[in-house]
């Protein structure tokens, strides 16, 4: 059973649950940071280390955890110094529970003869760990135009050395680029490095978020994307194409004072060809209908995403999931910080935290420390940041908890899968009904009576010994996590609303949040 949170001194939130001024004042702290500091390997200052620390504090409460080493961004410039890969759970309770066979001096020289594989050198980092298996992040795949951009600008401006590639793995890049058989080569190293990586970590599903194929620019194809690896090299994996919105639309997010409902992605436009494609084993148990989901609007599709999500990582006793889009800092920050403060809301990962803790741990880990770039996001208006807590709110039903749905064996490495193609232009013209968003935010309470007893036997895939908290703990858990988040934000960043609102109700929210847990800060909201 899941020990009650500490009654410490400090505020009482909305939802009922004690938070301290100190940890409160240790968000705002670290929000203000953030919104001013681009993380940076090779640039670190007594405060980032701070949060460094902090950082393996918090995930040393609950695992067992090994170092991937990226002393003075040696490895990539903007993932963490000190990246944590978690072994086990290391509580009393679940002491006889899963153990990592991975050993850490292999996935270390792993990490570093595979970066030069995907965009930016983000290789494939595991960041959660859910009974036994890893939850992982990464960039998309580095297309023809990076590798040999990379590797020649390294190679003139680095002493002839490349920093992306360790001495003993310099590619041979061919004399004449454009040769097929020389192509073929490069990318059969790169990626076969990247793909014995993928396999040492166990991972087999693949989460792609682009809604492009390809990402192109100066008419090179700079990223690419498993999904259309010419030589099949990722044909043993299990590939889930699914498109959702860049940072650039969640600048019509906050243009329509920050309201997610009824905002809906524009399908048609030109450099959108990446389909939803989902393999029919997952989607025949989640009473989704696939097929219209260019008309959802961002509530919509983000929930269904993270059901998708959840469905997988349970879906299968043994095997991981990589999730990316395509630099790996914004879209996939957004759906990794959904999956652990999720699964966190049913006490399957970081058990003892309490919610101004995992909140703290989220964006300092998932988001500072992996490179987001929050100045410049929040000076276009890109607020996915925000967006991503702001969204709990949508998260708390039953609906959304991995502990009540059953583990399955899984499936083969190719199943059979459905793709989704655009709509025509008539089709993209129909009314989007804004009583279905009203229905999937109310469900919370609606969902409450569904599930409000445990049913014997009815989770299998929990850690022996953990039960299922009910609804509405979870539901507390996730909206004290959201409180503690606004009423932070609003004493540090403030949302820029692009029109006054006639009620108020953007400042009247944040400002009771900040009353509620103690923190008002000069900042005013305008």
């Amino acid at each position: 059973m899941m020990s009650a949170f500490p009654s410490v001194s400090g505020s009482l939130t909305d939802s009922g649950l004690m938070i301290s001024g100190r940890k409160t004042e240790e968000i705002a702290d670290l929000i203000d940071l953030f919104s001013k500091t681009q993380y940076r390997a090779k640039e670190v200052t007594p405060r980032v280390e701070t949060i460094e620390k902090r950082c393996l504090e918090l995930f040393g409460r609950d695992y067992k955890y090994s170092v991937i080493h990226n002393a003075n961004g040696e490895v990539c410039g903007h993932y963490p110094r000190q990246m944590v890969f978690l072994e086990y759970e290391c509580t009393e309770l679940h002491k006889d529970g899963f153990e990592s066979t991975v050993q850490i001096t292999k996935l270390q020289d792993l990490v570093n003869r595979s970066k030069m594989a995907r965009c930016r050198g983000r290789f494939v980092c595991p960041v959660i760990l859910y009974n036994g298996k890893h939850i992982c992040r990464s960039s998309t795949l580095a297309g023809w135009g990076e590798l040999y951009g990379r590797t020649g600008y390294n190679y003139i401006f680095s002493g002839g050395i490349d920093d992306t590639w360790g001495a003993e793995s310099e590619p041979e890049v061919p004399e004449d680029d454009s040769a097929s058989n020389g192509d073929s080569q490069l990318f059969d190293k790169v990626r076969g490095l990247d793909i014995k990586l993928l396999r040492y970590l166990s991972v087999r599903y693949i989460c792609d978020l682009m809604v492009e194929n390809k990402k192109v620019k100066f008419g090179l194809n700079v990223t690419s994307s498993e999904k259309v690896d010419k030589a099949q090299r990722y044909a043993d994996f299990t590939l889930l194409s699914v498109p959702y919105p860049g940072c650039e639309f969640f600048k019509d997010y906050k243009d329509r004072d920050y309201t997610a409902e009824g905002l809906v992605f524009n399908w048609n436009q030109d450099f959108v060809d990446a389909p939803l494609t989902i393999p029919v084993c997952f989607t025949k148990n989640l009473n989704i209908d696939w097929s219209k989901y260019q008309s959802w609007d961002l509530v919509q599709q983000t929930q269904n995403y993270l059901k998708l999500l959840l469905h997988i990582i349970n879906s299968d006793d043994e095997s991981g999931l990589l999730v990316h889009c395509i630099s790996g800092w914004d879209r996939t920050p957004l759906f990794v910080s959904l999956l652990r403060l999720s699964l966190w809301a049913d006490g399957a990962v970081h058990a003892s935290l309490e919610p101004a803790e995992i909140l703290y741990l989220t964006i300092a880990y998932d988001w500072f420390l992996f490179g987001h770039m929050l100045p410049d996001r929040l000076s276009k208006g890109e607020e996915i940041f925000f967006f991503c807590f702001n969204f709990l709110k949508h998260i708390v039903s039953e609906n959304f908890s991995a502990m009540k749905k059953p583990r399955r064996k899984g499936h083969n490495s190719s199943p059979q899968t459905v793709l989704w193609n655009r709509p025509n232009p008539l089709q993209e013209r129909l009314a989007h009904p804004l009583s279905q968003e009203t229905k999937s935010s109310s469900s919370s309470s609606s969902n409450q009576s569904e599930t409000g007893f445990t049913r014997a036997g009815s989770s299998p895939m929990s850690v022996p010994g953990r039960s299922c908290p009910s609804p509405s703990e979870r539901q507390a858990r996730l909206e004290t996590v959201r409180e503690v988040f606004l009423a932070a934000y609003s004493s540090t960043v403030g949302l820029k609303s692009s029109a006054p609102s006639p009620s108020g109700a953007i400042s009247g929210l944040l400002e009771q949040f900040a009353r509620g847990v103690g923190l008002r800060g000069t900042n005013s909201i305008v």
